[in-house]
């Protein structure tokens, strides 16, 4: 099984006897709210899933989009209609990050079957998809979180791996380097990270290279098969968007969901700053 599939694949499973579940988790940093967007247009049967308030817990200590509680997040799953027997598919309205962290949570909490529309909502209408502004009514699902003991790093974890292995910063260049920080309280990187920016996985159209493609980009920053992975961001949405390129080119990796908002709150943690790992 793939982690993504082609506007016309998904259009082909929905006409299917089992079609997937569909969420629809499009989210802008910093806003506006898009569930009003939602609901002037999604696809039939999509449920809006909230990134800010259902697939991260409050901001604090823990980074901007800290991880959920697996209780909470396994209501909202079950509420949207998932179901651990069937498969799920989500996306976002093309940048495909916060469908990326749906997809992320859903498979570090045990979820066998799911995947991302690549290309997102963009990608759906111009393959002459349908939208609709009717609401769907899931029935319950079953879906119970049992978070993995492997895929997500915490600080101590990824700053370890910085050392012995590869860990990719996936923000852009400019906020690797220190040279801007328009969100977190302080520039730069963690120390040994590699720049990785996760705008560089996709092409013009907003679909993820090629596989191959992928796979001699990462290979080029230092992934080989005996290489431990782990990606950072800056709060956990855009890195679980590296993780997906990573999969989609055959390389397993691991999130430090906290990330950047988590590692430079506190002043104890070194960074590093410029172009060099």
């Amino acid at each position: 099984m793939t982690a993504i599939l082609s506007a016309s694949a998904l259009m082909d499973e929905l006409a299917a006897a089992r079609p997937p579940v569909l969420l629809d988790v499009r989210w802008q940093l910093g806003g506006p709210d898009q569930r009003p967007a939602y609901e002037a247009g999604h696809l039939p049967g999509a449920v809006y899933v909230d990134l800010d308030r259902e697939l991260a817990g409050p901001p604090g200590s823990g980074g901007r989009h800290p991880l959920p509680d697996p209780e909470d997040f396994g209501a909202v799953m079950r509420r949207a209609g998932v179901r651990a027997d069937e498969p799920v598919v989500v996306y976002d309205g093309g940048q495909g990050w916060a469908a990326a962290r749906a997809w992320w949570l859903l498979r570090w909490t045990g979820h066998p079957n799911v995947r991302v529309l690549d290309g997102g909502l963009a990608a759906w209408t111009a393959a002459g998809g349908p939208v609709t502004a009717d609401a769907p009514t899931p029935v319950e699902g079953d879906f119970k979180p049992n978070p993995g003991p492997s895929g997500l790093l915490e600080a101590d974890d990824a700053a370890a791996l910085a050392r012995t292995g590869l860990l990719l910063d996936a923000r852009a260049g400019e906020r690797y380097r220190g040279e801007v920080e328009p969100i977190d309280p302080v520039g730069g990187h963690i120390p040994g990270a590699v720049s990785a920016p996760t705008t560089d996985n996709v092409g013009p159209d907003g679909l993820f290279l090629p596989a191959e493609t992928l796979r001699a980009r990462f290979t080029a920053l230092g992934a080989t098969p005996d290489t431990e992975v782990g990606v950072y961001c800056g709060s956990g949405v855009s890195g679980a968007h590296e993780v997906l390129a990573l999969e989609v080119a055959g390389i397993p990796a691991a999130l430090y969901a906290g990330s950047w908002s988590h590692w430079s709150s506190d002043p104890r943690r070194p960074v590093a700053t410029g172009p060099n790992p």
